[in-house]
């Protein structure tokens, strides 16, 4: 995930927990701490994590170029890694669940994400927000099962590393997961692609840069578009000036009537 728009520095989290391994690239921008980036990433933990390692990166920022620096940073055997990026929310249920659903040398698993709509739109009827521990839940007007998205994954690194990993031929926004996941089905291993209830995508401004590819830039505007509401939410929007108009002239109609 790119955080922040464009950086000259990239940084890997390295992040363990138990037997887990949980990469996630974070693009680091010239004159600010890094580390509040990091925030939600842990945000749903239980006590609090100290055993982490940075990894950085002086080159442009590359998500595949970053998990794979990261996965083969870790030095201590076989280990299941969680490919997760900052803006992820994950609970201690989930992490069972990735551990149940992945197997070295049988099966990868890749979970279908909840992704939530802009908190400004969904909650535009109070005066703020509200914490996003309240805003996780699974309804048609708060978010979306985002399964054309295949960047969190559970998968032991024998497995990232005999397959080839991701493609750094790859560059910018979007593309080097949906390769991988494709290495996944045309290989030998079972791929399990299934809603989980305990992942949620925490929704952030995102900018569609120019540099990008034309395939790139249409996915990364796709991802733009279906993240700010639901269809019924959008359309109350684009039909706002008609449905006030239209209240206007019923209180209109209304207050002509009372007084005749």
């Amino acid at each position: 995930m790119t955080v922040g728009g464009s950086g000259l520095t990239s940084s890997q989290l390295c992040h363990q927990r138990g037997k887990s391994f949980l990469p996630a690239p974070v693009e680091k921008i010239p004159g600010k701490d890094i580390l509040p980036t990091l925030e939600p990433i842990t945000m749903a933990s239980e006590s609090d994590f100290h055993n982490y390692t940075l990894v950085s990166l002086n080159e442009e920022f590359n998500r595949g170029r970053g998990l794979n620096v990261g996965a083969r940073a870790w030095d201590k055997g076989e280990v299941l890694m969680f490919f997760c990026d900052v803006d992820i929310y994950f609970s201690a249920e989930f992490l069972n669940s990735c551990r149940l659903n992945a197997e070295p040398g049988k099966k990868v698993f890749y979970p279908v994400v909840f992704s939530l709509y802009n908190p400004a739109i969904v909650y535009a009827n109070q005066e703020v927000p509200p914490p996003v521990e309240q805003q996780l839940v699974h309804k048609k007007d708060s978010g979306f099962w985002r399964d054309f998205g295949f960047g969190m994954t559970c998968q032991y690194r024998s497995d990232f590393l005999t397959i080839g990993g991701f493609d750094m031929e790859v560059k910018g926004w979007g593309g080097e997961d949906v390769h991988l996941y494709r290495k996944y089905l045309h290989g030998d291993l079972i791929v399990i692609r299934t809603p989980v209830p305990g992942l949620f995508h925490l929704w952030h401004e995102k900018r569609c840069a120019d540099e990008l590819t034309p395939e790139q830039y249409r996915m990364c505007i796709q991802s733009k578009a279906m993240n700010e509401a639901s269809h019924s939410h959008l359309g109350m929007l684009v039909f706002r000036e008609e449905i006030e108009t239209h209240l206007h002239k019923q209180a209109y109609r209304t207050n002509s009537e009372a007084v005749g």
